[in-house]
C-alpha cells in the first residue's frame, strides 16, 4: 500500500507519516508513506499511489489538491486536525483502511 501526503513544506507532516507506519506496523500491513510539499504533489501524485492525504494546516487547498490526484485516479482525503499528530496513527490508518483497504 503507498501512501502520499502533503503538507506545505513536505516537513510538517512527518509526526503523522511516522505514526500511520507505526500502526500500520501493529497491524501487519505493508505500507509505504511519504510526504511530500504543495508544489511537489501534482507531479508525484502520478507515481502509482494507492492514497493521497491532505494535511489540515493546507485545507485551503484541498479543492485543487485533490483536483491533482483525480486526475490521476487516486482518492485523496483532508487529513482530520485530531489524526495529525503522533497520537493520530489509528484514525489515519482507519481512514486509509476505509477508502482503499
Amino acid at each position: 500500500m503507498r501512501i502520499l501526503f502533503v503538507c506545505s513544506q513536505g516537513m510538517s507532516s512527518t509526526i503523522a507519516v511516522n505514526a500511520l507506519k507505526k500502526e500500520a506496523e501493529k497491524n501487519n500491513v505493508d505500507m509505504e508513506v511519504l510526504a511530500v510539499s504543495t508544489q511537489e504533489f501534482q507531479e508525484e501524485v502520478k507515481n502509482n499511489w494507492d492514497m493521497a492525504m491532505v494535511a489540515p494546516q493546507i485545507k485551503h487547498r484541498f479543492k485543487l489538491l485533490k483536483g491533482n490526484a483525480d486526475d490521476a485516479g487516486v482518492p485523496c482525503e483532508l487529513i482530520e486536525p485530531m489524526a495529525y499528530s503522533p497520537m493520530g496513527g489509528p484514525k489515519l490508518f482507519k481512514k486509509v483502511m476505509e477508502i482503499i483497504g
